[in-house]
């Protein structure tokens, strides 16, 4: 099992999760679209040859964007990425899969 983590504008929010849940993303046990998710402050600074969804090249920008994280079974990892890079804004949206370690198999 797997955790997504990613970042995205208010703009966004409900429309990259939707899109990850319909992928894969977000079963635990009886139950779906489970996620959960923090207010923060991101900041990136497009370089020359972006192509920046907010923003300006060469200037420093700091945007409210919501931290997003959900379960993801491995067999779905790619369309969860997929699913994720075609709903969000974002030239290079931010996110990252963690291993998470499966307790069950221990007993």
């Amino acid at each position: 099992m797997l955790k997504i983590i990613y970042f995205v504008p208010e703009t966004h929010l409900e429309q990259t999760k939707q899109a990850i849940f319909a992928a894969g993303a977000g079963a635990m046990g009886a139950y779906s679209q489970c996620a959960w998710q923090v207010l923060g402050m991101g900041q990136f600074k497009p370089e020359l040859g972006s192509q920046p969804y907010i923003g300006e090249q060469k200037k420093l920008q700091q945007v409210a964007e919501w931290r997003v994280e959900s379960i993801v079974p491995e067999a779905a990892a790619l369309a969860v990425l997929e699913a994720l890079k075609a709903s969000h804004p974002y030239e290079e949206p931010a996110f990252e899969f963690i291993q998470l370690f499966d307790i069950n198999s221990l007993t």
